[in-house]
């Protein structure tokens, strides 16, 4: 009886969320063609399944969804070496459900404080890869600061799963190979990575060959036991400075000891009933999803139709008039008064909206807004979480590029980032069109601004339903706007919403389209004055969702090894 009657409520969950559809013929059909991860308790959703399985069995062992992430984040330092790390920085959002608080930790990588522009500029390009590129690292101070501040189990047992995963080995994916063959132009160029990675005739670690890390695993070992004190004052702050200053870098002591994650105030809007809350700068992202959300709501998406022409051509316009303010007005708040209500202002919105026509607007005719009339008082990953208490963690960090700068730090076995790049070094040169913010000058200590976009999307009740984040580099903030806007918009099953076809736009260039738009769309697309080009995949969207007292969780799979796991 009992076995019947969860079967039953099991069933009329699926029917409600458009899983599965009601019929009177004798086979069983399902309304969704993409289904996602389904659970009762709790759910961890990750790029990678080695990450998913350490974030599962912490939670299983009763840790809470912070300490899930904190194993989880060190896990992908060692299983994900592209993107997952302790040589970079990121973002990351914490909900407590029992206080229905969230709190804000940015611990985006700094500048040393002997950076200057011209350092980084060569032939009037930016320099990419190298010592000198590396910023100083955010991870280690997030991670241990939220476990500080929100975590329930002891630190060192958070970081045994990655240990033992650094020291015991992994099995080398095609994937792995894969990207590693794709990023040679870094790796090749630092020996401890060439060696690490490759074999004597610079191939990529082969497939199924098992990847050992030592010296990564004696470096978590050592953060294990002394928490950020020996990564940014002791031991390992040592081995990133010296080598830093050996090898061309500006990372001294005094800037690894200087560093501190930060506590924010998270930004918010309300789009179409839902309150969507995200990362303030310096992750210009969150902001960027806002204004490009508040843009939107002045129209009719859902009567237009899901990826429709019409809806296409609004979400591009709106994409380009939101980056365009990011260009002039987003930087570390710390450094330069970021303009956060002016840009989210109503009217403000109103107007950007107010000035898209039925063609695609020219380039170079968007510019940032006047926002004194509107006054009020790179590679990354992300991973989402929710305990059975109802706690949640949207995570979102990076090295920069894929594998950051190429450099490994001997003698810890990490990669370094390469963000240091991301300034706007262009700044005062009135030949530049683009990367001469003022509020994206580099200064030392400052932090550079980012497009990653942690993201948690609550009910008009109040009631939590989305948990989300992509990597992605530029186009994160509108990866994340097409994804909410599936589900609010158009009613779509969530495994649908992150799994559709997307569009990304910047302030300027081509319109890019994924695979899947039809001929009949992009011709449409083309007669509005847009240049539609087909694209790689955009993003990998790690997201959990709430409904009927079940949890969704949806692993996007635009990057091979993906995995929602729940209970």
């Amino acid at each position: 009886m009992k076995k019947s009657y969860l079967v039953s409520i099991f069933l009329a969950s699926l029917l409600c969320t458009g899983l599965i559809q009601a019929r009177t013929q004798t086979t069983l059909d399902y309304q969704s063609r993409i289904h996602p991860e389904i659970a009762s308790d709790f759910m961890v959703v990750t790029q990678n399944k080695h990450a998913t399985e350490v974030g599962y069995d912490i939670l299983q062992k009763g840790g809470n969804a912070v300490d899930a992430a904190v194993a989880v984040g060190f896990a992908l330092a060692v299983t994900l070496p592209r993107a997952g790390n302790l040589g970079g920085g990121g973002f990351i959002l914490i909900y407590d459900k029992e206080s229905d608080e969230i709190s804000a930790i940015d611990y985006r990588s700094a500048a040393p404080s002997s950076a200057t522009s011209d350092l980084f500029l060569e032939k009037d390009k930016v320099i990419r890869f190298g010592h000198l590129v590396n910023a100083v690292p955010g991870s280690v101070a997030g991670l241990l600061k939220a476990h500080k501040d929100h975590g329930s189990l002891p630190l060192d047992d958070l970081l045994k799963p990655a240990i033992s995963l650094a020291k015991d080995g992994f099995e080398v994916t095609h994937d792995l190979n894969y990207v590693l063959e794709w990023g040679k132009e870094s790796m090749l160029a630092n020996q401890v990575s060439k060696d690490k990675f490759y074999d004597l005739n610079e191939a990529p670690l082969k497939v199924r060959s098992i990847l050992k890390q030592p010296n990564l695993a004696k470096t978590l070992f050592k953060i294990g036991k002394k928490g950020s004190e020996i990564f940014y004052k002791g031991e390992i702050a040592k081995w990133i400075s010296e080598e830093s200053l050996s090898s061309g870098g500006l990372i001294t002591m005094e800037d690894m000891a200087a560093y501190k994650a930060k506590l924010r105030e998270p930004i918010e809007t309300s789009y179409r009933g839902y309150r969507v809350v995200t990362m303030p700068p310096a992750a210009s992202g969150g902001l960027v999803l806002l204004q490009t959300l508040n843009i939107l709501e002045n129209f009719d998406l859902k009567e237009l139709g899901h990826n429709s022409a019409k809806t296409v051509h609004l979400l591009s316009e709106s994409m380009q008039r939101a980056y365009a303010d990011r260009a002039a007005y987003h930087g570390d708040p710390d450094y330069y008064e970021v303009p956060i209500k002016q840009m989210l202002n109503r009217q403000y919105s109103r107007d950007l909206a107010g000035q898209i026509s039925e063609t695609r607007t020219p380039n170079g005719q968007i510019f940032a807004g006047d926002l004194s009339k509107y006054d009020e008082s790179p590679d990354t990953t992300h991973f989402s979480i929710i305990d059975s208490k109802g706690n949640a963690v949207s995570n979102t960090y990076t090295l920069g590029s894929s594998f950051g700068s190429g450099v490994t730090i001997e003698k810890g076995g990490f990669l370094m980032n390469n963000q240091m790049r991301n300034f706007s070094h262009f700044y005062g040169r009135e030949d530049v069109k683009f990367g001469a913010s003022e509020a994206n000058k580099l200064e030392p200590g400052k932090r550079m601004i980012s497009t990653q976009t942690p993201t948690l999307v609550f009910k008009p009740d109040g009631q939590l339903l989305m948990i989300l984040g992509s990597p992605g580099g530029g186009r994160i903030p509108n990866i994340i706007t097409q994804v909410i806007s599936n589900v609010i918009d158009h009613d779509m099953s969530f495994s649908e919403a992150v799994m559709a076809p997307r569009i990304n736009q910047r302030l300027e260039g081509k319109l890019q389209l994924e695979t899947g738009f039809s001929p009949d769309t992009i011709q449409l697309l083309k007669q509005r004055g847009h240049e539609p080009e087909i694209s790689t995949t955009m993003g990998s969207v790690q997201a959990i969702f709430l409904g009927n007292e079940t949890i969704y969780g949806v692993a996007d799979m635009r990057r091979p090894g993906a995995l929602a796991k729940g209970y």
